[in-house]
C-alpha cells in the first residue's frame, strides 16, 4: 500500500501491517483513498476530519453546478408578428441562461377546429431561432395546447447575447456626442452672460 501522511507527505509503499502500525503510532485512522490504483493508496488521517473534507468538496461542487429550470412561453395560433417577436426574445433569453423552454401554443374556443396552425407556428418559431435548438420532447397535443420542450445548442445563444449587448453600447456611444453638442451652446451662453 502507498501510504500518504495527513499533511500530504509520502511514507512510501508499506505492507498492510506496517501501515496500520504507522496509523497507531500517529494516533489516526488508515483510510483507503484509491483502491483501484496499483498499489492501493491509503492516507493517515482522522476519519471524522476526512468525512468533513469530503462533505465540503461535495457542497462546493453542488454550488458550482448550474441548475437548469423549465421555463414556459405561451403562444396563440393566430399571434401577431410583434407579439411573436417579443415572445421569441424571451425564449432566447431563457436559452442563453441555459434553461430548458416549454413552448406552448394555446388554442381557445373555436381555434380548436384549426389545430393545423399549431405545427405551422412551431416550425416558424424554430426558423426564427435559426434551428439552433434541439427538441427534448417531440411536439404533441395536450388537451387544448400544442406543446414541445426545447433546449439550445451549446454556445449558440451566448454569442448572440454578447453581440446584442455590443450593439447597444455602440448606440449609446453614438447618442452621447449628440447630447454634448446640445449642452455646449448653453454653456457658451452662460459664459457670455457671466463675462458681461
Amino acid at each position: 500500500m502507498r501510504v500518504i501522511g495527513e499533511d500530504g507527505t509520502l511514507h512510501g509503499v508499506l505492507s498492510r501491517e506496517e501501515a496500520l502500525k504507522k496509523a497507531q503510532e500517529f494516533e489516526v485512522d488508515l483510510i483507503e483513498i484509491a483502491p483501484e490504483a496499483k498499489p492501493p493508496v491509503v492516507k493517515l488521517i482522522d476519519y471524522k476530519k476526512f468525512q468533513y473534507l469530503e462533505d465540503k468538496k461535495e457542497r462546493e461542487a453542488r454550488k458550482k453546478a448550474k441548475q437548469t429550470e423549465l421555463k414556459e412561453v405561451r403562444f396563440t395560433p393566430f399571434i401577431g408578428e410583434h407579439d411573436l417577436q417579443t415572445n421569441l426574445r424571451k425564449v432566447k433569453e431563457f436559452l442563453a441562461g441555459g434553461d430548458i423552454v416549454k413552448v406552448s401554443i394555446v388554442f381557445k374556443g373555436r381555434q380548436m377546429t384549426h389545430q393545423e396552425f399549431g405545427p405551422k407556428l412551431l416550425d416558424k418559431i424554430k426558423q426564427e431561432l435559426n434551428n439552433q435548438v434541439v427538441e427534448e420532447r417531440p411536439a404533441r397535443m395536450e388537451g387544448r395546447r400544442y406543446v414541445t420542450v426545447i433546449r439550445g445548442v451549446k454556445g449558440a445563444f451566448q454569442k448572440e447575447e454578447k453581440n446584442h449587448k455590443s450593439e447597444e453600447t455602440k448606440e449609446t456611444k453614438k447618442q452621447k456626442p449628440a447630447e454634448e453638442k446640445f449642452a455646449q451652446p448653453n454653456n457658451e451662453a452662460e459664459n457670455e452672460k457671466s463675462s458681461e
